[in-house]
C-alpha cells in the first residue's frame, strides 16, 4: 500500500529547508537540488510541489509570515488579558527584531527575498501587496489608540506606522553585526514608544 504523504507538512518541510539555506548564505546560489538535500528528500519531491525557485520562495515567505504571526498571538495571549495598543505594537516590533534563532533566520530570509525581488516581478508583486497591508494594519491600530486617547493627538497614524515598521530592520542589522545588544535594541524601541503613546504600559 502506497505511503500516505501529508502534503502540507511536506511543503512546510521544504520551506523550512529554504529558510535555513537563505539565512546561511542568501538565495542566489541556492538550487532546487540544494533545498532537496537540506530537506532530506529527493529533488523530484521538491519539483512535485514547486516548479521554480520563485514559487518555492513565495511559499516560504508566506510560511515565515504565518509563523511570526503565531508567535505574536502567543505572546499577546500570555498577557492573560486584553493587551493595550502599546503592548500590541511593542510585541509586533520585538518579534520583527533579530533577537532569537527564529527571528534571525526570518530576518535574513527577508533580506535574501528583497535582493532576489529586485530582479523578479513575481516576488516584487508579493512585497507590494503584503507590506502596504501591514502598514495599513499598524496604522489602524494606532488610529484606534488615538481615538481612545492612548496615542498623542498630534501624531499621524499612517506616518507613524511607516516609521515604526522600518525600525526593526535597522536595529536588526546592528544586532547581527554586533553593533548593538538585544537590550539596547529593545530600549530604543521603548524610547520611541514612550514618546508616541500617552499611557506607557
Amino acid at each position: 500500500m502506497p505511503k500516505q504523504v501529508d502534503h502540507e507538512a511536506r511543503r512546510t518541510q521544504i520551506a523550512e529547508a529554504l529558510l535555513r539555506l537563505a539565512s546561511r548564505g542568501g538565495l542566489e546560489a541556492v538550487s532546487l537540488r540544494d533545498v532537496a538535500a537540506e530537506a532530506g528528500i529527493s529533488m523530484g519531491a521538491v519539483q512535485h510541489y514547486f516548479r521554480s525557485k520563485e514559487q518555492m520562495l513565495l511559499h516560504a515567505m508566506d510560511h515565515v509570515t504565518k509563523r511570526a504571526g503565531e508567535r505574536i498571538r502567543t505572546a499577546l495571549i500570555a498577557h492573560g488579558r486584553q493587551p493595550s495598543a502599546r503592548e500590541v505594537v511593542r510585541t509586533v516590533l520585538l518579534e520583527m527584531l533579530a533577537l532569537t534563532d527564529d527571528s534571525r533566520m526570518e530576518f535574513l530570509t527577508h533580506l535574501a527575498f528583497f535582493m532576489r525581488a529586485l530582479g523578479s516581478p513575481e516576488l516584487a508583486a508579493m512585497y507590494q501587496e503584503w507590506w502596504p497591508e501591514l502598514e495599513r494594519w499598524m496604522a489602524d491600530e494606532l488610529r484606534k489608540a488615538q481615538e481612545a486617547g492612548e496615542l498623542r493627538p498630534d501624531r499621524d497614524p499612517l506616518r507613524e506606522a511607516e516609521l515604526l515598521l522600518a525600525v526593526p530592520d535597522g536595529l536588526s542589522v546592528g544586532l547581527l553585526l554586533g553593533h548593538r545588544t538585544g537590550e539596547a535594541a529593545i530600549a530604543a524601541i521603548d524610547y520611541y514608544l514612550d514618546g508616541l503613546f500617552t499611557k506607557p504600559s
